[in-house]
């Protein structure tokens, strides 16, 4: 079985893989850079019981994180956990893509996974959109070259500007908007963040589709906060909840 590990800005998703790429369990943690390699082994091995397999099963592991401070912490608390290392998504780690920034190392290994599971989806040029603390953007053209994108703030943290930076604006969740028009404060804010997300992503695939004139652009989202907003854009986006995870299996696959 192969345990595959995305550290986020704010959550950790710890998935489980068998030798036929099923996932058996997706299970997300809270990040906190302050815990311990010993916190974080405790913390893994209770999702393996809670989720009733054995983690001694596991024969391979694979790591992605956007949070460095926590790194090494974790890559201990795996190798301790499993007796082996786990791969860590980054330089030197071959993944088939063709990265054209000006500066690869910048790129986020979640957005690398995200590209490589998008490639073995769909034909590119390919949009991708992962939706967590940042909304992340990326485009894929023919050749496998990831030729960059644009970062945009989250829907969470847009909505925790509003409610600090507003005296009279309340702490609210992110949840479907009963109208396009609200009728009181947190119907007006949570239709705003939501309506506005959706149509700010139709404006930024609209530019991205005029640059290929003639060709299906394929759209694919996934992040925590995608499903509510995907919902309500006007262009068709694929959801996908397993992107990266897929992208980690295949990117293990590659370098094993």
């Amino acid at each position: 079985m192969l345990l595959a590990i995305d550290v986020g800005n704010s959550t950790t998703s710890v998935g489980l893989f068998d030798k036929e790429k099923n996932l058996r369990f997706l299970a997300s943690l809270d990040t906190d850079s302050r815990r311990t390699a010993d916190q974080i082994s405790v913390d893994l091995m209770n999702l393996f019981t809670l989720y009733r397999y054995n983690y001694t099963d596991v024969t391979g592991a694979i790591l992605c994180s956007v949070v460095p401070p926590l790194n090494f912490m974790m890559e201990k608390a795996l190798t301790r956990l499993l007796g082996r290392p786990p791969m860590v998504v980054g330089p030197g780690v071959k993944t088939g893509l063709n990265i054209r920034l000006t500066n690869q190392t910048q790129v986020g290994a979640d957005i690398v996974a995200d590209a490589v599971a998008a490639l073995e989806k769909f034909e590119p040029p390919i949009i991708t959109i992962d939706m967590g603390t940042a909304t992340t953007v990326g485009l894929i053209t023919e050749g496998r070259n990831y030729e960059g994108g644009m970062l945009l703030p989250g829907v969470n943290v847009s909505l925790e500007a509003l409610s600090r930076r507003a005296a009279q604006l309340p702490d609210i969740s992110l949840q479907h908007p009963k109208a396009l028009i609200g009728k009181n404060t947190e119907d007006c804010m949570r239709s705003g963040i939501v309506y506005g997300t959706a149509g700010m992503l139709d404006g930024i695939i609209d530019r991205i589709r005029d640059m290929f004139p003639g060709k299906f652009v394929t759209v694919v989202a996934t992040g925590g906060n995608a499903p509510v907003i995907v919902k309500y854009a006007r262009n068709k986006i694929v959801y996908d909840k397993y992107l990266l995870m897929d992208g980690l299996w295949t990117i293990y696959q590659k370098n094993k």
